[in-house]
């Protein structure tokens, strides 16, 4: 019987024997090639317009999953990196066929080093064989070679020894614009090139995005108004046949008011709406992000799918998964209401 370590040494083994086959993939084989496109096209083919935010924490991760995973490693790091992996791997299983696209947080792997790294690949390998598209939820907002190269080891390819290979291989990923046109440039060349996406924050849903978001600035318009038209602008000539650009934004749940001055600031652009649910936002909340043909969002929840069994009266930890089935079955249903 394998030791702790040795499956600890096994896994990293398995993982670089995947890596090296997902390597050869086909990118002519991505139709549509348009990010837009292919998010339209998903989430007409569902009629879901719901992200499922992959935000596992481990503390709220099923105790069997935990006991199972924490038996089995000997390094502490490697068990609670194989509890998430299980945990996101079951909510993908529950939850695919209802929802386009899945937004694994990054941070919620970052925080067990090398070995959340591996598993939040593996999410995302994963999620791409369930037929579902992934949003990196990176905020990364850097200049020069520094953005270049976040942008190559998500939406594109490095040069290693003369050939090039994708690094994380995402279909899109979240981007801070802070510093400007010059932290958006390369994520957007790289996109363009690989039919990848970004969504830049805008409006975010954190109650405190009004210090800085909602200042007012010249002829009365906000930093948020402003950015928007920057926005609109930047992927203008990059709309795909869907009418829509791959540069989207985040624009939060919990600002109703200021998503329909948004959304008539930004016609062509995807929004990708966090805050609902445990953040307070309500289908009611996110009907302003959608344009009349029924497009131009997706609405993300976690919490209040991934740990939907915790408030409820039906469904105890073992049926966590088919408590976040039901649970995005209701929010499509509340949102197609709205």
């Amino acid at each position: 019987m394998a030791s702790g370590k040795d499956k600890e040494s096994n896994k990293q083994k398995e993982h670089l024997e995947e890596l090296m086959k997902r390597q050869t993939r086909d990118e002519s084989l991505q139709k549509p090639f348009h990010f837009a496109d292919r998010l339209n096209a998903q989430i007409q083919a569902k009629k879901s317009v719901v992200c499922v935010g992959l935000d596992p924490r481990l503390e709220q991760v099923p105790a069997f999953i935990r006991e199972k995973c924490f038996a089995e490693y000997a390094n502490p790091i490697t068990a609670a990196a194989e509890s998430i992996l299980e945990f996101c791997k079951m909510i993908i299983d529950s939850t695919h066929d209802l929802v386009p696209v899945v937004k694994p947080q990054i941070a919620f792997f970052e925080q067990y080093g090398s070995e959340g790294i591996r598993v939040f690949e593996e999410v995302l390998w994963y999620a791409r064989d369930k037929q579902l598209l992934t949003i990196s939820d990176i905020k990364r907002g850097d200049i020069g070679t520094t953005a270049e190269a976040y942008a190559k080891a998500f939406l594109g390819k490095v040069n290693v020894q003369g050939g090039e290979v994708f690094g994380f291989d995402t279909d899109a990923v979240t981007v801070n614009p802070y510093m400007g046109f010059d932290s958006i440039k390369p994520f957007a060349a790289e996109c363009r090139k690989h039919g990848k996406g970004m969504f830049v924050l805008a409006k975010t849903s954190n109650v405190s995005s009004s210090d800085i978001q909602d200042l007012e600035m010249k002829d009365n318009n906000t930093v948020y108004e402003i950015l928007s038209q920057y926005l609109e602008s930047w992927g203008a000539d990059d709309l795909g046949d869907s009418g829509y650009s791959f540069i989207g934004a985040v624009v939060g749940a919990t600002f109703p008011a200021q998503s329909k001055k948004l959304r008539a600031l930004m016609p062509n652009t995807i929004f990708l709406v966090p805050g609902y649910g445990a953040q307070g936002g309500t289908a009611k909340d996110v009907k302003n992000c959608f344009n009349r043909d029924g497009l131009g969002a997706v609405i993300n929840a976690s919490r209040s799918i991934l740990f939907a069994w915790e408030n409820s009266d039906v469904y105890t930890e073992k049926d966590f998964a088919d408590a976040a089935r039901d649970a995005v079955v209701k929010m499509n249903k509340d949102i197609a209401e709205a």
